[in-house]
């Protein structure tokens, strides 16, 4: 019985997989114009599993030199004979694997222990490309376990000529050259020395541009469910749930499958929206490679760290620049995405899982907000009582946050409500917040606990006309719902607020509002 795959690459016979013929076309047709390009999307993003499928769909055509430089050593990039040596040996290994003529072969391995140079090696490849009978592909996986090496660059610099002088019929070599890794090679900066600066590295400027959208859409999620329905007949609403794990992942591909991976294994197939939820607050509690290479780089690039503390705590609207290093690094690392013409984070497991994050860094450096003093029941016959957990919030703000400094506040208070919350719907419920909402400082949270939803709107408070401004915004956010009852968080700076708490009904919305 076939399973949901997240390590290495998926096989069709093993694993359920989403139809991505389309995007394969697209690449095919690079391929077929005899470009050369760089496959760069984030880590776990399917590069690998999309390599193997274009083997799969040319091998019969052309003759496809798949390798990868994963697990080759430091020492291969020693120097250049130690490359040319590990090179040689990884193309003869697939050469074999794909029956090329045995003459061939032995030209191509003849005087191995001679090769000393790349220039050695380039006649290689002259040779090999006019031997064969099929055009050659060569693809390259893993590219980044070698990209901070001037060895590497000198090795791109002689396929960049060799192509260059085909162009102008001086020479043959490979019809197309895929390289898949994180970073862009044609953009990438790399030390000459360990002491050195970095520098940019231009070598690779004949690679045309990689546009393919390789996240999953939510009708290439339903192509992988329709297989997996077939097997199980769960009665699942495909199209339904394909959406909701689409509105979760924006189709990262390790997290499309791990959803659907934790659905099928640890929730007993219970293919709803409760199971998506459930699926997705399992996600969140999961230490994976993913996430950790997530707060990895947040730690590690402190203005992408800063970029994304002020979208999600902050509010601020960032307009979107590639040129911005910050906003570059973070697209590449798959953090960043953009929306219109700002700048958001790619997906909303990435999104809650930072905004744990930082609960948990905030928690750590100042303790827990909700403390023995201000426990209480929040839930009352198995449902979460929303107007207790507002009031015991404006409580905490009074006691402990009234002499905090007002831009302290304006900038932690959401952040604050949030590590309230977190404890207090622990292991049963689940939130995320509404990024569409995430402006004009207000924020909206929807909460589920024990399969019922619960929408709290946060806002600063600016004067009585933007109360009833923010009453009206939560209102029309209810009605997207379908909800008739939301709750109102109001910020007040005023030294002599009155903090209050009350149900307001507006155009058949009941609304509690405090003030804190």
């Amino acid at each position: 019985m076939k399973e949901f795959n997240v390590t290495g690459v998926c096989v069709p016979r093993k694993y359920y997989m989403v139809d991505i013929s389309k995007k394969l076309d697209q690449i095919i047709r690079l391929i077929e114009k005899e470009e050369y390009f760089t496959m760069n999307r984030a880590r776990q993003y399917g590069k690998t599993t999309t390599l193997s499928n274009i083997y799969d769909r040319l091998k019969d055509r052309y003759l496809v030199i798949d390798i990868s430089f994963e697990g080759i050593g430091d020492n291969a990039f020693a120097n250049e004979s130690a490359f040319v040596e590990v090179f040689t040996k990884l193309v003869t290994r697939r050469l074999r694997q794909n029956s090329v003529e045995q003459s061939i072969i032995k030209e191509w391995e003849e005087g191995k222990e001679d090769l000393d140079g790349f220039d050695e090696l380039s006649w290689k490849i002259t040779h090999l490309s006019q031997d064969c009978n099929r055009d050659i592909i060569l693809l390259i996986d893993e590219v980044d376990k070698s990209s901070d090496n001037q060895l590497f660059l000198h090795f791109l610099g002689i396929l960049r000529n060799k192509y260059l002088d085909r162009e102008e019929g001086l020479d043959s070599t490979f019809k197309s050259v895929i390289l898949a890794g994180v970073y862009d090679v044609k953009n990438l900066k790399i030390k000459i020395r360990p002491d050195s600066e970095r520098k940019f590295n231009f070598s690779w400027n004949i690679a045309a541009d990689f546009d393919v959208d390789m996240s999953f859409n939510p009708e290439e999620i339903s192509s992988m469910l329709i297989e997996y329905e077939k097997d199980h007949d769960t009665g699942m609403d495909i199209e339904k749930i394909s959406s909701e794990i689409y509105k979760y992942t924006k189709g990262y591909p390790f997290l499309v499958s791990k959803a659907c991976k934790i659905i099928d294994e640890k929730l007993s197939k219970d293919w709803s929206f409760n199971g998506v939820n459930n699926a997705v607050k399992i996600l969140l509690e999961e230490k994976n490679t993913l996430f950790d290479d997530l707060f990895k780089n947040l730690e590690h690039y402190k203005d992408l760290y800063n970029v994304v503390y002020n979208i999600l705590v902050v509010g601020k609207r960032i307009q979107f620049n590639v040129d911005n290093p910050s906003i570059d690094i973070g697209v590449t690392f798959g953090i960043l995405s953009k929306e219109g013409a700002f700048t958001t984070i790619s997906n909303k497991i990435f999104e809650l899982r930072i905004y744990n994050y930082l609960i948990s860094k905030r928690s750590t450096q100042e303790g827990e907000l909700l403390t023995y003093k201000y426990r209480t029941n929040f839930i009352e016959n198995g449902n979460l009582n929303m107007e207790i957990v507002l009031n015991k919030f404006q409580e905490v703000m009074h006691d402990e946050f009234r002499e905090k400094d007002v831009r302290f506040i304006e900038r932690e208070g959401r952040l604050l409500f949030l590590c309230f919350l977190k404890p207090i719907i622990n292991s049963v419920g689940f939130y995320y917040v509404e990024a569409e909402t995430r402006m004009d400082n207000r924020m909206d949270v929807v909460i589920t606990y024990n399969n019922k939803q619960y929408i709290v709107e946060l806002k600063i408070w600016r004067g009585e006309s933007y109360e009833q401004k923010a009453i009206e915004q939560l209102w029309g956010y209810l009605e997207s719902k379908r909800e008739d009852k939301g709750y109102l968080i109001l910020f007040n700076f005023n030294e002599n607020k009155q903090y209050k708490k009350e149900w307001k009904r507006y155009k058949s919305k009941d609304i509690y509002m405090t003030i804190v």
